[in-house]
């Protein structure tokens, strides 16, 4: 598992180097290093993490989970605002983002809740109770505004949840939910969250407005960029589309097209065979975890590599909606690469205490 995270992680600085070889831009020319740097941090992590007993994390869960809507209100308050006008960051020496800390929070604190619950998740009041936890937190994100963030913890939640043992009962009871919610979630969404959907459902028409215009000419550069690759890509460091900036935001949302033009479908192929590879070994993590809580921890790990993963690479092929979620430990983003590294850590701390192993 931690050779392949590794393998990711190498595949993601070569390719951010490739899409932001060249540039002009202080932001883009710093991102390689930074990234290296986050990865050097975040491997730290991750072995510090695997050092401690993920039953012990889990027994601070209040402390975690006051932690952590602390630091999103502190977001909300001093928190940095971003180009596209989000605030999302704060400073600690590095900039990062406490929403991709959330995601893995959020795990720990739900696992060991579900794991108290275990016997009474019959009871539809428990079932909310653990949505409460997830919500307060959630809410925070939304208003960043972050709506992909949100979805990916809503969907954490709900594949931990029924992992744990949720009643087809209440599945109903939440799929009516969703529902009567979306009208509302859409009255609150931001108009450039709005043009995404605009843009998912169609850009083949003629656009007139500017913002969902340059959203469409991501979507289109983007396939033009998956489209030219080929079964073996035109070469690392050698595709048209990045190499003469068509392609935007290329090391960040759209680096699985930079990686299908450069790399062509064996390149792209093999991404997903390391992801997969990766959940497998998370998964049989979880089958050999010794307690409710560690299963639960594999399982929402996994239920985020798999999610960012999806929609990362949906949007680039124009299947989903543009999010802004990274391809796990490929993108280029240091927050996200360093939740996802605690989060193996913590996977790692529950194979490591499981009665099987030796």
């Amino acid at each position: 598992m931690f050779g392949v995270v590794l393998i990711l992680i190498i595949y993601g600085v070569l390719m951010i180097r490739s899409a932001t070889i060249g540039a002009v831009d202080t932001d883009l020319i710093s991102r390689v290093p930074r990234q290296i740097q986050y990865a050097i941090i975040g491997v730290v992590l991750l072995f510090i993490v695997s050092a401690i007993d993920y039953r012990l994390i889990c027994a601070l869960q209040p402390y975690i989970y006051g932690f952590l809507v602390f630091l999103l209100g502190l977001v909300a308050v001093l928190g940095q605002v971003g180009a596209a006008g989000a605030q999302r960051w704060l400073t600690v020496g590095l900039p990062v983002q406490p929403s991709e800390l959330a995601k893995v929070l959020l795990v720990v604190i739900l696992a060991q809740h579900l794991q108290k619950q275990y016997l009474k998740l019959n009871r539809l009041q428990t079932v909310f109770l653990s949505l409460g936890y997830v919500g307060v937190p959630a809410g925070f994100i939304f208003l960043q505004p972050s709506l992909g963030i949100t979805i990916l913890i809503m969907f954490t939640w709900a594949v931990m949840i029924y992992a744990a043992g949720l009643r087809v009962k209440h599945i109903l009871i939440f799929l009516v939910l969703v529902m009567v919610g979306a009208p509302i979630l859409w009255a609150n969404m931001k108009d450039y969250q709005r043009s995404r959907i605009f843009t998912f459902l169609g850009c083949d028409d003629e656009v007139i407005d500017k913002e969902l215009a340059d959203a469409c000419y991501n979507i289109n550069q983007a396939q033009i960029s998956i489209g030219s690759g080929g079964a073996l890509g035109k070469g690392y460091a050698s595709g048209t589309q990045s190499r003469l900036r068509f392609l935007r935001v290329r090391h960040t949302d759209f680096i699985f097209s930079v990686i299908a033009e450069e790399l062509g479908f064996v390149g792209s192929a093999l991404v997903f065979v390391l992801i997969g590879v990766l959940l497998w070994r998370i998964m049989r993590v979880a089958a050999l975890a010794r307690d409710p809580a560690g299963a639960l921890i594999c399982y929402g790990i996994a239920a985020i590599i798999f999610f960012q993963t999806v929609v990362s690479t949906g949007m680039n092929l124009s299947i989903l909606p543009v999010t802004g979620l990274t391809l796990p430990f490929i993108s280029s983003g240091g927050s996200s690469l360093l939740t996802l590294l605690v989060g193996i850590g913590l996977v790692q701390s529950v194979i490591m205490r499981s009665e099987r192993v030796g």
